[in-house]
């Protein structure tokens, strides 16, 4: 067979090439346009969505996505410092769970001794996902202890539709009723743990506040900054509004007066020494210790306030974009509604803008939780020997006048751990300021002692 001539067939290899070449920009083309037609239709509209669409499973038909991440908050997996591990536990007819998260009073008997007479020292476990918030709130046994009232059922279930209902539109008459209903009776008004509605518009799809709690709170907080009437919903900037869904319950709280209204302390600041100043103004306490008489506060989840004096609040960074962060799903980038520790995700939630290893990013956070870890243990253990000291003057007939100082220094000193305590990031959110609260946590500890110590009359 004769050879082909180079000429000829080096025109074969090109037009082989050139071939293939158009083939394979026809191919990217045609790939380009469907991711754009796919960017141009975020969503089809399977099924009509209105301001009374509470079932999530419904949102799910038009965003299943998002809707399966959602569902995905049932997950239980422990980190170092925090996440709930699952604990088997024979059902009963008053508690149906199979699973509960572990025991925090076990793993630290300490936190026994420090809430002493109140509901907490009963029964209190970690977080688990949001899936569980409604769940594990119905049948704490501190339901049983406290007689918890209707309000709590403003960060722990999808309440905003029966709010509505109950205000005949007004969600703020709504809200002022179920805060005085008993927990049992608000509870036959919902159904579901937070869902779409909650956060988002059923018409725009805008992310949107709707708990009246944080709505007035933070009007509160902006008038101290000079920025009188703040309306969130229309003043706010998309990214802070991916801090304030969150911020809606992930706060701490107090409920006013016998009407039970939850109010966000925020009057003088979003520190833990302004609120705890404000708490002083206006002679608040959640419960008298046990052991000590003193008149004490409770701390709950301030993740919002203390974010607030963190490096990622400074430059910008939303709660969402650690704890929810975008992900692509093939023309789409979307947000990930998996909510979860920013540690069980290193790689979209800390590499998007720090460029180091998953090992590195990891052993950081864990650095500052460690340090953080170190100092809370330090102030637990000045506390409770002041605890035992104030139980012991107390029983040995020491003067009114000491007690009530030493039990001032109790409530500054519980007040400031607790704060660091009960808030989720054992430190990370903000490093500094957890060691400084919990420096002047234990300063007020040594304080208290050496007020009991006093050799005046």
């Amino acid at each position: 067979m004769a050879k082909m001539p180079g000429p000829i067939r080096l025109m074969l290899i090109t037009a082989v090439v050139a071939t293939l070449a158009a083939a394979g920009g026809a191919a990217l083309l045609v790939n380009i346009l469907e991711r754009k037609q796919e960017a141009r239709n975020p969503f089809y509209r399977v099924v009509e969505l209105t301001d009374e669409t509470e079932d999530p499973a419904v949102w799910g038909k038009n965003f299943p996505q998002q809707y399966d991440g959602y569902r995905r908050t049932v997950d239980q997996i422990r980190t170092r410092f925090g996440g709930s591990e699952a604990v088997p536990r024979t059902p009963t007819q008053a508690d149906p769970r199979s699973l509960v998260a572990q025991s925090r009073l076990e793993e630290d008997p300490r936190l026994k001794i420090i809430w002493a007479g109140y509901a907490f020292a009963v029964d209190f476990r970690e977080e688990r996902g949001h899936a569980y918030m409604l769940e594990d709130q119905t049948y704490t046994q501190r339901q049983i202890i406290a007689q918890q009232p209707g309000t709590c059922l403003h960060c722990h279930a999808s309440v905003y539709v029966a709010y509505k209902k109950l205000g005949d539109g007004d969600l703020f008459r709504g809200f002022e009723k179920i805060n005085q209903m008993s927990y049992a009776e608000a509870r036959q008004l919902v159904k579901h743990p937070v869902a779409c509605i909650d956060c988002h518009d059923p018409e725009t799809m805008q992310v949107r506040v709707t708990r009246p709690a944080f709505l007035e709170g933070l009007r509160v907080w902006k008038a101290g900054q000079g920025v009188e009437n703040y309306d969130v919903n229309t003043m706010a900037t998309r990214q802070e509004m991916r801090t304030y869904v969150c911020a809606q319950c992930h706060v701490e709280y107090y409920f006013q007066g016998p009407e039970r209204r939850l109010v966000y302390p925020w009057a003088r600041g979003l520190r833990a020494d302004d609120i705890l100043a404000y708490y002083e103004e206006i002679g608040f306490s959640d419960w008298t210790h046990a052991d000590t008489g003193a008149p004490v506060l409770k701390a709950q989840h301030p993740e919002f306030e203390m974010w607030n004096q963190g490096i990622h609040a400074r430059s910008g960074v939303a709660c969402a974009d650690c704890h929810m962060p975008y992900r692509r799903v093939g023309g789409l980038k979307i947000t990930d509604h998996h909510v979860r520790s920013p540690v069980l995700n290193i790689q979209r939630a800390c590499q998007t803008c720090h460029r180091w290893s998953e090992a590195e990013l990891k052993a950081r956070v864990e650095t500052i939780q460690e340090k953080t870890f170190e100092l809370r243990n330090l102030a637990m253990d000045a506390l409770i020997e002041l605890i035992r000291d104030l139980k012991a003057a107390r029983a040995a007939g020491v003067g009114e006048a000491k007690l009530s100082a030493a039990r001032a220094f109790q409530r500054r000193a519980q007040f400031l751990l607790d704060f660091v305590e009960a808030e989720n990031s054992t430190g990370f959110h903000a490093p500094q300021e957890a060691a400084r609260i919990l420096a002047h946590s234990i300063n007020y500890s040594r304080k208290g002692q050496m007020a009991l110590r006093d050799q005046s009359p």
